[in-house]
């Protein structure tokens, strides 16, 4: 079967490069859609008469949404490439806030919520998958850095939207920066092209022998007949939800902890300790996907999972017992979200190294799933703590989880991934859906990928 890679290798240096931004643009101009979210709650409540409870029900949807199709969105993009799947993504976004914007129901504002969520799931699946194919050699900084493109959008956007909402009004705001945000998306679509489905010989030969990566490609339905996409999935689960329990309580924390009217002073400005933590968090959140990503391209994804977990761990505890001093709880809460978000570099990246390049955005998407997966645990956390009348049993287990994942990483992943990859290489093509029998696919008959 004839690929692109002959006209992949002829193009220059710098094109993936270019693909890759147009990927972090993409990804800037849906991050809105879910962090600037919390900006229209009470424009909408005072509006319309609707309760905040009603109203974030509409988040939840977008979230759902956003996260459990995306195997399928990204299904599509290995089977049609990036642009249809953008374009698409992009117009459903621009529908959705363009409905937000003439809603005078619930119910418009729930089914608007569903149309952005499937559209932020297909732009989110293209652009990650996108990053793992063009870059084999450093999977790890591109998922990194298109990931964290996702909260720099909101960070760029959040105070034209803060004043706009002020200014002319929650409705007009969502029409011109839906319309605004998803014509970028889908012009930036009109230009990007499918990855190689095999690497150029100079781009292997930068691939570190400290990251292993298999030579086979595995669809998704094969990806999930394989322990070690099991492992991988539950250490994915207990990570996130370890810190989504942290993290997401943080506001009624600070209040327990009796910092939430403590006051900075910062070169002038005076924020209360939340709400600098909160800045502080945001912008170590998002610069640790890059970091965290470029260092498991040196070191290996095992190893740096091995570290970030670990030190997640030690900062949800130390947040527990030192937490109530208002310096080391904005210390400590950044510390529990620099060890946190580098999960969404790491998985994506780790899910490729193993199941191949010319399936990455399908499997990826598939194992993003488990970020959807961990969110039970947050409402589940609230339960505890009034079950318990502390958050001592709350701290306690997210230390636990990621105490888990450190250790499974090290000690289960990585031999069961090198020993999978071993196996694995040369035999299974894409072609193939032979059953892979307890995992090894090294029991299968398939013809190599040719090289």
């Amino acid at each position: 079967m004839k690929t692109d890679a002959p006209k992949a290798i002829e193009r220059p240096a710098s094109f993936r490069w270019m693909q890759l931004i147009m990927g972090i643009v993409c990804m800037a101009m849906i991050a809105n859609l879910q962090y600037g979210w919390t900006l229209f709650v009470n424009p909408l409540a005072e509006a319309h008469g609707w309760t905040k409870a009603s109203i974030q029900v509409a988040f939840t949807i977008f979230i759902l949404t956003e996260t459990w199709l995306v195997p399928v969105e990204g299904w599509a993009v290995d089977k049609w490439g990036p642009r249809p799947v953008v374009l698409f993504g992009g117009l459903l976004c621009a529908i959705g806030w363009v409905m937000n914007s003439y809603a005078d129901t619930l119910a418009v504002l729930y089914i608007a919520a569903a149309i952005s969520g499937i559209g932020a799931g297909a732009v989110y699946g293209t652009c990650v998958g996108q990053s793992l194919k063009w870059f084999p050699d450093r999977r790890g900084l591109a998922a990194g850095l298109t990931a964290a493109g996702f909260g720099a959008g909101s960070a760029a956007t959040i105070i034209p939207i803060s004043n706009m909402i002020a200014e002319r009004g929650y409705q007009d705001t969502f029409l011109y920066f839906g319309i605004g945000q998803g014509a970028i998306v889908i012009l930036l679509a009109l230009m990007m092209v499918r990855p190689p489905h095999t690497a150029s010989k100079a781009i292997k030969k930068k691939i570190n022998p400290n990251v292993l990566q298999t030579t086979a490609d595995f669809k998704p339905s094969q990806m999930v007949r394989t322990p070690v996409f099991w492992v991988m999935y539950t250490m994915f689960v207990l990570v996130a939800a370890g810190g989504l329990m942290a993290t997401a309580q943080m506001g009624p924390i600070a209040t327990d902890f009796e910092i939430d009217g403590v006051k900075f002073n910062i070169m002038g400005m005076v924020l209360p300790a939340l709400t600098f933590a909160l800045a502080i968090d945001r912008v170590l959140n998002g610069l640790t996907r890059p970091f965290f990503g470029w260092v498991s391209d040196q070191i290996g994804r095992e190893k740096t999972m091995f570290i970030a977990f670990a030190l997640e761990s030690v900062g949800i505890i130390l947040l527990y017992y030192f937490g109530r001093d208002p310096i080391m709880f904005v210390i400590l809460t950044g510390l529990v979200f620099f060890a946190w978000g580098e999960i969404y570099s790491l998985f994506p990246a780790t899910t490729a190294d193993t199941f191949g390049t010319r399936n990455a955005a399908g499997n990826a998407g598939l194992m993003y799933t488990a970020k959807g997966t961990a969110s039970i645990f947050v409402p589940i956390s609230s339960i505890i703590t009034a079950m318990t009348g502390s958050w001592e049993a709350v701290f306690f287990v997210g230390c636990g989880m990621n105490a888990v994942a450190a250790i499974m990483a090290w000690w289960v992943l990585r031999p069961m991934r090198k020993r999978f990859i071993e196996e694995s290489s040369g035999t299974v093509s894409v072609q193939d859906d032979e059953k892979l029998m307890t995992g090894s696919a090294g029991t299968t008959t398939a013809s190599p990928l040719p090289n």
